[in-house]
């Protein structure tokens, strides 16, 4: 045996070893070294698989990760093909020590072995237990809502919309770290349906932020409004009111944030506007329908060639729509993102806008109008009522 390959074999050896008497934690292999470079690194770590230990191998390319299972010989015999031809690091981690094997350019090998960096193992658990902002057990309104059973486990039919759950919550609690609500937070949710995501916003903040919010829910449908308050007096949330109105109609004083999702053509408008002259530090709006613009729509470009596309049209009246709300928002003070968040099960529309109280764009507007004069738009119905007036 050569060098080079006593070496190894005392590396995987050694590795063998540690997971036999329990003190292996992790494996890394890193610098690639063969042909294909978009493969990165692997990590490997132990898990239990239908009772029996195996090595699960994270590989990880440039744009994507693939994880495989291996039994232990398996697993130990695919890292002696990977050292030295596809990477040129290895990194052996044991509660006893860790070692290391390091490639010379010339490709040979050469030990090195420190002090213990790790105190424990890992569990073994095949599958780690996902942690949710909003847990489906012991929640006093997700059974009334169809979410979750009366155990506590989540029904067939409310999979989708515990992962919006727990996705619009996500979304909120990265906000709130840009831009905290105050101990007191006064917040209106514009067409809040069924509620669901109105109370799953109200648990977090009380519950896990420990706020003591005032959120009010604005809905037209009186037996929805009926519904939710029923179920929030029972939930005992005592900061959480529902009323039968008209969002047009709806006068707030104080706002630190204002959501509207799936609000309907000019709805979202409305509720941005609201959100706005209330001076709320976040405007959360999911749109959904588009019939304004497009009814203004006359290219006045090169455009006009795929416009003609019904379809085409429709998408650029969305796209045109959406983008000078978010313009119409930063000339108002509000720093904006526009991304893909989880459609329901009422509408595929999926596009939020998302407004953080900031410094106001001064070029907004000259970019609003040269939109408008491309598209042959007279008016986009934010702009008028940021400017006090009604469509007629």
């Amino acid at each position: 045996m050569d060098q080079t390959n006593e070496i190894e074999a005392r590396f995987l050896q050694r590795l063998q070893q540690s997971i036999s008497d329990g003190s292996f934690v992790k494996l890394t292999l890193s610098k690639s070294g063969g042909a294909d470079k978009a493969f990165k690194n692997v990590y490997a770590r132990l898990i239990e698989l239908k009772g029996e230990e195996a090595l699960q191998f994270t590989l990880r390319y440039t744009t994507r990760d693939v994880v495989k299972n291996h039994p232990v010989a398996e697993g130990v015999a695919m890292v002696g093909l990977w050292l030295g031809q596809d990477f040129l690091n290895g990194g052996l981690f044991t509660l006893d020590e860790d070692i290391s094997i390091q490639y010379s350019k010339k490709r040979v090998p050469k030990l090195f072995f420190h002090p213990a960096s790790q105190e424990a193992a890992p569990p073994k658990a095949h599958d780690k237990q996902k942690q949710y902002f909003i847990e489906a057990a012991g929640n006093p309104y997700l059974p009334d809502m169809g979410v979750t059973g009366a155990g506590g486990q989540i029904l067939a039919g409310g999979q989708r919309k515990f992962r919006q759950i727990n996705k619009y919550i996500e979304i909120i609690d990265s906000l709130l770290k840009q831009h905290p609500l105050p101990p007191e937070p006064q917040i209106v949710d514009m067409g809040s349906g069924k509620g669901y995501l109105t109370f799953a916003l109200y648990d977090y903040l009380a519950n896990q932020l420990g706020l003591r919010p005032a959120v009010t829910g604005v809905e037209l449908r009186q037996n929805l409004v009926d519904f939710c308050n029923d179920l929030a007096e029972k939930a005992g949330y005592g900061g959480l009111s529902f009323r039968a109105q008209d969002i047009y109609d709806f006068q707030p004083g104080r706002i630190d944030m204002l959501i509207a999702l799936h609000a309907c053509d000019t709805a979202t408008d409305i509720a941005i506007a609201r959100g706005i002259q209330a001076g709320a530090g976040i405007i959360i709006v999911a749109p959904c329908c588009h019939k304004q613009i497009r009814k203004q729509m006359h290219c006045q470009t090169g455009m006009q060639a795929i416009l003609r596309h019904g379809i085409l049209e429709e998408r650029q009246a969305e796209l045109i729509t959406d983008g000078i709300r978010a313009l119409l928002m930063e000339s108002r003070g509000y720093h904006t993102k526009v991304f893909e968040f989880i459609s329901t099960e009422h509408t595929a529309k999926n596009l939020m806008i998302v407004g953080i109280k900031g410094k106001p764009n001064r070029q907004a507007l000259e970019k609003v109008d040269a939109i408008k004069r491309d598209y042959g738009i007279e008016y986009h119905y934010l702009e008028r009522l940021l400017e006090g007036e009604k469509e007629e």
